[in-house]
């Protein structure tokens, strides 16, 4: 949200309680669902509602309840009609911004901190986590991806609009194999997402994330634990995706269920596959580039925000890359 959030009232007639329980969904899961998809917040009394956020996303807001509660009269409200709805009504016009333009400010507010992006590119890419489903963030490591969508993820739990976080990784990593490694498979698997355990100790604190990770609210696996579920309701995070395989890509964003955010991270000038083995994350950067509901986000060097020689570093590295291969 904006520092200077927008606000808009409207009533919907005619008044009916139970066409109003059927637009809202079961412990108001439908509201939340819109609230989630727009990055808003709905606020009602009865048949009276009030949305806040952007003045773009607040509109497209009201037209959707409103359209939503015309189907009232004929049908019973799924969370996967509403999906449907949003996905049909041309909301996307409304909510792209222009790229020439300046992004609102976004601050992502936890327990522990606010947390604001840094510089054109983490705007951008926080800006298109919180208007769309699916989301690739690509750079360099140290840019602010895997952070920046944790504290996302965070945000959309504690405000209800996720029932549930998982975190993912595949299980390759700089020529290591897992069979050198002791212990059993979740021993062996933890030390890969470090990254994202110590994003959520810094903003929920270690007692509360061990908490949810015993409930299973938040649930840490390997890619190849995703085949063959469907994930409803869920913010999911594939972290190190450079890693993935163009099949374990495929399988991996065909898991994305109803009502459900998917933040896809990686960099692909650090691929540890196998020589020869094509990266799945460089293949769905050119097979989904105009997909509409996905989003990219191309971080650089300029973007590191960890110690000044990171980026100086990265810089070289670059231009290395570039002289070897000018393609």
């Amino acid at each position: 949200m904006s520092d200077h959030p927008q606000s808009v009232d409207f009533t919907l007639l005619p008044e009916d309680n139970e066409r109003l329980a059927n637009l809202s969904g079961q412990l108001d899961e439908h509201l939340r669902q819109i609230e989630r998809r727009l990055g808003i917040e709905v606020n009602n009394r009865g048949n009276h509602f009030r949305l806040i956020g952007e003045s773009d996303a607040i509109r497209a807001g009201e037209e959707v309840i409103k359209g939503l509660y015309k189907e009232t009269r004929d049908q019973l409200m799924t969370p996967e009609q509403v999906h449907l709805f949003l996905q049909e009504s041309g909301i996307e016009s409304l909510l792209r911004k222009d790229t020439e333009g300046e992004l609102p400010e976004l601050v992502i507010k936890t327990r522990r901190s606010l947390i604001r992006p840094r510089g054109k590119n983490q705007k951008e890419y926080l800006h298109n986590i919180l208007t769309h489903d699916i989301n690739f963030g690509i750079g360099p490591a140290g840019t602010g991806k895997t952070y920046l969508a944790v504290a996302s993820a965070v945000d959309a739990l504690e405000r209800d609009r996720v029932r549930r976080i998982l975190l993912v990784r595949p299980a390759v990593e700089a020529g290591e194999r897992l069979g050198f490694l002791p212990g059993d498979l979740a021993q062996k698997i933890d030390p890969y997402l470090r990254p994202l355990y110590d994003a959520l100790y810094e903003m929920l604190g270690f007692e509360r994330v061990a908490k949810l990770i015993e409930r299973n609210v938040i649930e840490v696996a390997p890619l190849a634990y995703m085949r063959g579920r469907t994930l409803n309701e869920s913010y999911i995070i594939l972290d190190e995706a450079q890693n993935t395989t163009p099949e374990q890509m495929k399988m991996f964003l065909t898991r994305i269920g109803f009502g459900s955010t998917a933040v896809i991270n990686g960099d692909v000038t650090q691929v540890d596959l196998p020589r020869g083995q094509s990266s799945g994350l460089r293949q769905a950067a050119e097979i989904l580039a105009k997909v509409e509901g996905i989003s990219f986000t191309f971080f650089n060097a300029s973007d590191v925000v960890r110690h000044l020689l990171v980026q100086r570093i990265v810089s070289a590295y670059d231009d290395f890359s570039r002289l070897q291969d000018p393609q």
